[in-house]
C-alpha cells in the first residue's frame, strides 16, 4: 500500500515548500476581511505563511501577500495581523 504525502504548501513570504500544518492562513473572507484562519477551512481565498517574522516582513516588503490574495490589503491591517503572529 502507498504511503500517503502530507499536503505541502508555499510559503509567500520566502516561497519554500512546506507542510501545511506547519503553516498560518491568512484568509479573504468573501466580505472582505482578512483574518488568520486557525482551521484551515473558513471560506475564502487563502495565502500561507511561515509564522516567522522574516516571511512576514517579505512577504509585505514584496506586496506578495496582495497578489497572492487578489486584493488591496491596507498598512492596518498588515500591522494586526503582524501583532497576532507575535503573540502565537
Amino acid at each position: 500500500m502507498k504511503k500517503k504525502t502530507p499536503p505541502m504548501r508555499i510559503c509567500v513570504g520566502c516561497g519554500e515548500l512546506r507542510n501545511k500544518k506547519d503553516m498560518l492562513r491568512i484568509v479573504a473572507s468573501p466580505d472582505g476581511t482578512l483574518s488568520i484562519d486557525r482551521t484551515g477551512k473558513a471560506a475564502g481565498r487563502g495565502a500561507y505563511i511561515e509564522p516567522k517574522e522574516e516571511c512576514f516582513e517579505t512577504a509585505y516588503k514584496m506586496k506578495r501577500l496582495e497578489r497572492s490574495l487578489k486584493r488591496e490589503v491596507s498598512k492596518d491591517i498588515y500591522e494586526a495581523l503582524r501583532a497576532q503572529l507575535i503573540n502565537e
